[in-house]
């Protein structure tokens, strides 16, 4: 039987959006594994079955699966309103889908694929929050938690399309937490770094895979980011100083 240590989220009620692989995979089957009930969303159908499979392996308990892509906005409404009807509260949502696009000059990007990355990385995670921030309010201690990139303040060529998705994302995010002083909801935006990633493969294809951390490495820092004991930093959270900056602090 776990104690109450090993599942500080127990009772809490978790979405996370891409979650059928990568780092949302791991933060998706970690948040279980604290106790959370994991509400999974994704585009393939297969691949959330997979995970349930392994959340119910890990915990004797299924997630809620939600087969979807965050760019058909009025599933996302639909969403919030079936999640009010069910649970009436959200306590976790960790938005961790994401695109990366074609990395070439700005002035070589692709309309269509600039509205991809744009609708997929930004416009998504606002509708994301316009729609659960009624959920999020209705919790204990709602917390917010949007997966972005160094790239959105280094500014590194060729990668205008993705670096100005998380930008944005980053500002959105910020300012949303800043609405949300008053409240006990807290939003903050998490730069992972490096992780071994299909998206990281696709970005620098000749890199060892296994010189950089697995996505699973990130799973304890995000779970106390997301207790409803702890408050989180304000704005951009970098993984790799998590030895310097605690989740208990701010």
């Amino acid at each position: 039987m776990n104690s109450d240590s090993d599942t500080p989220l127990a009772g809490r009620i978790a979405l996370v959006t891409g979650a059928t692989r990568g780092i949302g995979e791991a933060i998706a089957l970690g948040l279980a594994r604290a106790g959370a009930h994991v509400i999974a969303l994704g585009r393939t159908q297969g691949a959330l079955e997979a995970l349930d499979d392994a959340i119910f392996a890990a915990t004797g308990e299924h997630a809620t699966l939600v087969p979807l892509d965050l760019r058909e906005a009025d599933g996302l409404d639909q969403l919030g309103a079936a999640l009010f009807e069910r649970f009436g509260k959200l306590d976790i949502l960790v938005g961790a889908a994401g695109v990366l696009g074609a990395l070439t000059p700005v002035g070589h990007l692709d309309p269509k694929g600039w509205d991809m990355i744009l609708s997929t990385n930004l416009t998504a995670n606002w509708r994301l929050i316009r729609a659960m921030d009624p959920l999020l309010r209705r919790a204990e201690a709602g917390r917010a938690v949007f997966l972005t990139s160094s790239v959105a303040r280094t500014h590194r060529a060729f990668w205008g399309g993705y670096a100005a998705s998380k930008a944005g994302l980053e500002a959105v995010v910020a300012c949303y937490d800043d609405e949300m002083e008053n409240t006990t909801v807290r939003a903050v935006c998490v730069d992972p770094g490096a992780m071994r990633t299909r998206m990281r493969s696709g970005a620098f294809p000749g890199e060892d895979p296994l010189s950089v951390p697995a996505p699973e490495t990130i799973v304890p820092f995000i779970v106390d980011l997301v207790r409803p004991d702890r408050v989180p930093p304000k704005g951009v959270v970098r993984f790799k100083d998590r030895g310097q900056e605690s989740a208990s602090e701010g």
